[in-house]
């Protein structure tokens, strides 16, 4: 039987028909993205350990499904929920301590200027920033600005508490078939990429390997400094450390500044006003604990081969925190690597066809 025969037209119309039915059902999930985005990161980063299951237990891809999925619940769902309880109580608890009058901002400021030394005071004062209500003033569009995007976040909590819900159950629905049916998918998905073999394989495994880095290197290097940072603002009796280990392991995404961003201005306070042993101990576990996470333990999770050049990870982390909001620590970084792997198979193929 003789292949059919398709003319320039008809080729035109359903390779537009094709686009038109992509683009309909990217509009129809868009509700859902960062749900299908975490699903198919949690998929790639569980999926060795759904195939050790998958050896020990052959031929039970529902089982071995069902027990990674059970695994991701107990070590990553749950504890992110309980984290998320106690971080709220932890927030309100401080935000009733400033409505109460215990956390007393004038007296810190007025208390951390007292202690300045004279060479400080004299470059700070022409600028006004000696004066609690003038330092206030020059801050002030910026901080009634963050005061009500935190009010109308806090507020918003409640209300889409249900959309949480919906998202997080589409998510664990789509993980399980995600690692049921993985390769599968993968392989019906590459066949249908209009590329090359070898380009088709160079993307996909950079996709994945890009993923699991940023998991493994990022999520879990910001993670523990954030852990280790709280636990050493508990230790010096710092309020709120679980507040502030939450803000240092947003932060620690950042090369370069990350947790200092916390750590270091909080230590200069704390030497600023006679808590010499408090600021030299917070200084010293931010320069040779904190800050040579990174440095110690990205190596031994993904190895130097995967990193991204500094640069490229903060203006992708920016950039994709920007454009894709959460989700981008995660975008960004895939679309930086992608963007050097596609331009180096680019540059390869040309040099090998000169």
């Amino acid at each position: 039987m003789a292949p059919p025969v398709y003319n320039k037209f008809e080729d035109r119309v359903f390779l537009a028909l094709v686009a038109v039915v992509t683009f309909g059902l990217a509009v129809v999930s868009a509700p859902f993205f960062g749900a299908i985005l975490w699903a198919v990161i949690l998929t790639i980063v569980f999926f060795p350990m759904r195939n050790r299951l998958m050896r020990a237990m052959p031929g039970h891809r529902n089982r071995t499904a069902l027990l990674t999925l059970l695994i991701i619940i107990l070590a990553v769902i749950f504890p992110m929920l309980l984290l998320g309880v106690f971080l709220v109580n932890e927030a309100s608890d401080f935000y009733m301590s400033v409505q109460a009058g215990q956390v007393d901002f004038d007296a810190y400021f007025a208390q951390a200027v007292a202690q300045m030394p004279l060479w400080a005071s004299h470059y700070l004062e022409p600028v006004g920033l000696t004066n609690l209500d003038a330092a206030l003033a020059k801050a002030g569009a910026a901080l009634a600005n963050s005061v009500e995007v935190i009010a109308a976040r806090a507020l918003g909590i409640g209300q889409s508490a249900f959309s949480f819900l919906l998202a997080l159950g589409v998510m664990l629905y789509l993980t399980f078939f995600l690692l049921r049916d993985g390769p599968e998918l993968v392989k019906r998905v590459g066949n249908a990429v209009p590329l090359r073999v070898e380009q088709r394989d160079a993307v996909i495994s950079t996709f994945a390997l890009v993923i699991r880095a940023t998991i493994k290197g990022s999520l879990v290097v910001a993670v523990l400094q954030g852990v280790i940072g709280g636990l050493i603002f508990w230790a010096l009796d710092i309020r709120a450390p679980l507040l502030w280990g939450v803000v240092m392991t947003v932060l620690a995404f950042l090369p370069v500044v990350g947790t200092g961003l916390v750590w270091l201005p909080v230590a200069i306070y704390l030497l600023a006003t006679g808590a010499l042993w408090q600021g030299v101990v917070l200084m010293f576990a931010g320069i040779f604990i904190i800050g040579l996470v990174d440095n110690v333990v990205r190596p031994i999770l993904v190895g130097r081969d995967t990193r991204l050049p500094d640069y490229l990870v903060l203006i992708s982390t920016l950039g994709g925190l920007v454009v894709f909001g959460a989700n981008g620590v995660v975008i960004g970084p895939v679309i930086a690597a992608l963007f050097l792997t596609v331009w180096e198979i680019f540059a390869r193929e040309r040099n090998g066809t000169a």
